[in-house]
């Protein structure tokens, strides 16, 4: 059956009245920290009892550790799961008996940060989970993400999270033919002014690994607009920022990594190795991300996202044992930005010369007010410090380092001062065998079938990947 398109799937209050109506529905609503914001869409809707079994709110810290356990963050996956598999469990036992033949059960839970009354600058956010069956008496699947409320007050807050509750309980029953309808139903009555979901994990057989595989999930959150960017680990797991970037240095390398070249993990090592030497012990356990934009992952052709071509650059960069963060941010200043969202500690962000010279192009800050020296500013506003790679010059036969920039006349005096106040740092030296060719150049080899594209990548891209071919 083809998805409905978003202006005709049912609103929210007719999808919860849709699920009551169903009599196959049935389960636990566990909500804490911003009102039953999701059990309160069913009971308004009308026939609750048809899939209601129970709601409760633990508030009180001392009630939701008797209940769930003792947990070191409230507001914490950790407590969510312990509260789906709390409740879930609860359902089982008290009704599989009765109902269990003719019934799904289900469990939610969400735990939340909402706006309070004494508001401080803490993010307002939450973790939410889902756990349910597909077929009477048949195995559990799960669906778990973290959302940023983005709202400026409790009560909107609120209800942003019960509209994302009932599209999530929705989706999972009826709109899991294709991973980009199940996300972008999220959304459903929504917008990104509202909410942003900047992880999401699936698992269970209600999720065929090769329609929902983690690393595909986190690149279609981007580009489906839920959010702006999604990291995941070596292991390919899906990451929540927030919680492995708290209080970590983080060096950052931006590139279409297509392939991955040895110049690439050149202007990392080295990059690194001057981050290290300027923070000394605050750098310590650094954590490392490639970083590929969107932008470096579409066709000209559909704009559609190259899914195979993208899972072959992340087999790498993992295999490598490197981070990858999909976003959508095109200017560097949004870059920082997001990295300062979730850690004060140092950030060093390796890149070319070429691309260090784009930094300089005011078209791209034609949204700001103070255009580039508003985009500079907000680039270096924590610790922040670029380290630009050289590049090889085929006219003149020998090396541009960072200080060489070529920038526009009335811009040298910006550039000698982020030199010389250490904010951007000029690697000198380099694989020289290698920084006459460009990763265009390499890809164009490819393209060409000329052999000598590799000698201009590691090994490992020589073993794996469509580059081995």
């Amino acid at each position: 059956m083809t998805p409905l398109p978003p202006h005709e799937r049912p609103g929210t209050l007719e999808k919860a009245l849709r699920l009551n109506l169903a009599h196959r529905v049935y389960g636990t609503f566990a909500e804490i920290g911003a009102g039953q914001e999701i059990a309160n869409w069913f009971f308004r809707a009308g026939g609750a009892s048809g899939t209601v079994a129970k709601t409760m709110s633990a508030y009180d810290m001392t009630f939701s550790d008797e209940i769930y356990g003792k947990a070191q963050r409230y507001v914490s996956r950790q407590r969510m799961t312990a509260m789906l598999d709390h409740e879930y469990q609860i359902v089982q036992d008290r009704l599989a008996a009765k109902r269990g033949e003719t019934t799904t059960f289900f469990a939610l839970a969400n735990t939340v940060r909402a706006k309070g009354f004494r508001d401080t600058k803490e993010e307002c956010h939450g973790w939410m989970g889902f756990r349910f069956q597909t077929d009477p008496k048949g195995p559990p699947s799960d669906i778990q993400l973290h959302v940023r409320l983005l709202d400026a007050t409790n009560p909107l807050q609120a209800e942003a999270l019960g509209i994302l509750g009932v599209n999530l309980i929705y989706a999972a029953f009826h709109l899991r033919s294709t991973l980009s309808t199940f996300l972008e139903s999220l959304m459903d009555d929504l917008n990104r002014w509202r909410i942003e979901i900047d992880m999401i994990d699936f698992s269970g057989p209600a999720f065929p690994a090769v329609n929902f595989e983690d690393r595909i999930v986190a690149l279609q959150l981007v580009r489906s607009g839920l959010s702006d960017a999604a990291l995941f680990g070596p292991d390919g797991q899906i990451l929540q920022a927030a919680d492995v970037l708290y209080k970590k240095p983080v060096f950052l390398s931006r590139g279409t990594f297509d392939p991955i070249t040895r110049v690439n993990l050149d202007m990392l090592d080295r990059g690194i190795a001057h981050f290290k030497k300027d923070f000394g012990e605050e750098s310590d356990g650094l954590m490392e991300i490639c970083e590929i934009t969107m932008h470096n992952l579409l066709c000209m052709d559909d704009c559609a996202v190259e899914y195979q071509n993208f899972l072959a650059r992340a087999d790498i960069l993992q295999a490598l044992g490197k981070n990858v963060l999909v976003s959508k941010y095109a200017e560097f200043h949004r870059l920082s930005s997001y990295l300062a969202r979730y850690t004060q500690q140092p950030v060093g962000i390796v890149l070319g010369l070429p691309l260090f010279e784009e930094l300089f192009n005011e078209r791209w800050y034609v949204d700001l007010g103070g255009g580039l020296l508003e985009a500079v500013g907000r680039l270096f506003k924590n610790q922040v410090r670029l380290y630009v790679y050289p590049v090889g010059d085929p006219i003149t036969g020998k090396l541009r380092t960072g200080a060489l920039a070529k920038v526009q006349p009335h811009q040298a005096h910006l550039l000698s001062y982020l030199l010389e106040t250490g904010s951007v740092r000029s690697i000198s030296d380099c694989l020289e065998d290698c920084v006459f060719v460009s990763s265009a150049n390499v890809r164009q080899m490819l393209r060409e079938g000329n052999p000598e594209w590799k000698s201009f990548v590691p090994e490992i891209v020589l073993k794996q990947g469509p580059w081995a071919a």
